[in-house]
């Protein structure tokens, strides 16, 4: 502050353009003090103009960017709306001289100026004013620097980060694509695979159907084959009807030939049974074959579409934009219950192929069943007739000779026995096998009780052992009968001389006769 002094002394204050420096300039003479150029200048309350007017600066720093955010506004200057009124302000109204940037008015150096150009200058400021100092200059540079340093760290880790996130999006995203392709592949190789499987199970199918259709047509034959075998017999039962007197008897002939009617009956009977099932099966056959070459059609259709899309690339023709479809849910079925489906269909497949084999095998079995009893039947009827004959003759011709003739087949009928005995007792072994077996499955633990194939065939094998037993056992029968009937013939043959020729006539002329044309075996099985 510069102190009020005599007239004729004065004091000036010179300010550079940024306000930071004060220096005293007076005569020698006059005894003015002057504070420090650090220390802040206040005038008197008498209003006074700058010596070189500041100019209103919008921004503390000219602007070093065209954004707007980069005009700030750091320092603004807040200038005195009004004079301080004091009890000591003086009436007089100074006006400070203008000077020029590059010459300090009072300096005494100043060429051209003589003190008595100089405007005296007032002893105190009259308008308080804040002015700043060289280290706020410094620190507003500083500042500017340290923002600008921050902003381009700013601005050049959004870059880093941005470039970075380009390249993980970059990333993510083909690895998205290639997990997609690659998950389409697997896809397209499941298709492929249950594909085979149904193209190999229907192959199997219309293998299995073929050879099922070729054993019903068997089947057809060998029932058509044994209509002639029943009419003979029939007509053989009707001419033995013409024998008299005592020869009209219910012998062992009759019998075989009732019971060889009988069979044939039953075989034609199980014959139109098995008919049924296998018109059934093959039914059941063509509608799992259908079930299996729907899915094979589906199947096709898929492999084609996805493998069309696991072939698009970015660069290929066709793509384009599907607005919402992503939010289209048309699917019907997973993973799980897809492979479920044609998993089924397979098995039912399976199943079906199954029965139509165990089919076929019964038919097979039937088939060669039906020819071995229908011969067998036919057989034993042959040799009851010739017994029968031979009975006739040997009683018509000589009493000796059909008696050695019935004491022989007396011995054969006895060693029929024999072997029929032999025969049931040998079946013994193999009936208790299979019931041993029988007995031990039963204690198979918890689950393991299956009824599988196994237990099915050893219940099969103990009733076909049973009948078995039991046919042997009728067949033993018979045999002890027929020999009861023999030698009861034997006491009663020359009772029968005079009825003999008739019954022989019959029995070796019209039944033997037509018995020679019975079927071959195999057209009795359905090969011709």
């Amino acid at each position: 502050m510069c102190q009020e002094q005599p007239a004729g002394q004065g004091c000036l204050d010179l300010v550079s353009a940024g306000g930071a420096a004060t220096d005293c300039h007076l005569p020698a003479d006059t005894n003015i003090h002057c504070p420090p150029a650090t220390m802040e200048l206040l005038g008197t309350t008498l209003t006074s103009t700058y010596a070189r007017p500041r100019p209103t600066a919008t921004n503390f720093l000219p602007a070093i960017s065209t954004m707007a955010s980069s005009y700030k506004n750091r320092f603004p200057h807040y200038t005195l709306s009004h004079s301080l009124t004091l009890p000591w302000r003086p009436s007089t109204y100074y006006k400070v001289a203008s000077a020029t940037p590059t010459l300090a008015p009072l300096s005494k150096s100043a060429p051209g100026l003589n003190p008595a150009q100089i405007l005296t200058f007032p002893a105190n400021r009259t308008a308080l004013f804040t002015r700043y100092t060289p280290d706020d200059w410094h620190k507003s540079n500083q500042h500017n620097y340290r923002d600008s340093e921050s902003s381009r760290r700013s601005a050049e880790r959004l870059r880093i980060d941005t470039s970075r996130l380009i390249q993980e999006k970059d990333q993510k995203t083909r690895k998205i694509q290639t997990d997609t392709s690659k998950d389409l592949g697997e896809r397209v190789n499941d298709i492929a695979f249950w594909r085979s499987e149904i193209n190999h199970e229907i192959d199997q199918m219309i293998g299995e159907t073929n050879a099922l259709s070729e054993v019903k047509r068997r089947l057809e034959r060998a029932l058509a084959e044994t209509e002639g075998p029943l009419q003979v017999a029939q007509e053989c039962l009707y001419h033995r009807e013409k024998r008299m007197s005592i020869d009209l008897v219910h012998d062992d002939v009759e019998k075989q030939l009732l019971q060889e009617v009988d069979s044939i009956k039953s075989c034609q009977e199980r014959m139109r049974r098995h008919l049924e099932k296998t018109a059934a099966q093959l039914a059941s056959n063509r509608a799992a074959q259908h079930e299996l070459e729907r899915d094979i059609g589906d199947k096709q259709a898929a492999y084609r579409i996805d493998d069309k899309c696991h072939n698009l690339r970015n660069t290929s023709d066709g793509i384009g934009y599907y607005r919402g479809v992503e939010r289209i849910d048309a699917t019907i079925s997973v993973p799980e219950t897809w492979a479920k489906f044609s998993d089924d269909n397979i098995l039912r497949c399976q199943s079906e192929r199954v029965a139509s084999a165990k089919l076929r095998e019964d038919v097979e079995s039937l088939l060669n069943a039906t020819s071995n009893e229908m011969w067998n039947q036919f057989n034993q009827v042959n040799v009851a007739f010739t017994n029968r004959i031979s009975d006739t003759a040997d009683a018509k011709n000589k009493l000796q000779s059909h008696l050695a003739k019935t004491l022989q087949e007396i011995f054969q009928t006895e060693m029929t026995i024999e072997a029929i005995k032999k025969a049931i007792k040998d079946k013994m072994a193999p009936m208790k096998v299979a019931q041993t077996r029988l007995d031990e499955r039963t204690r198979r633990p918890n689950v393991e009780l299956c009824r599988d194939i196994v237990q099915l065939r050893l219940v099969q094998e103990v009733h076909e052992i049973d009948d078995t037993i039991q046919v042997l056992q009728q067949r033993l029968r018979e045999a002890e009968d027929t020999l009861q009937m023999l030698i009861h013939t034997k006491a009663n043959l020359e009772h029968d001389l005079s009825i003999k020729a008739n019954s022989l006539f019959i029995d070796q002329e019209k039944c033997m006769g037509m018995r020679k044309s019975f079927p071959s075996t195999p057209r009795l099985v359905g090969y011709t």
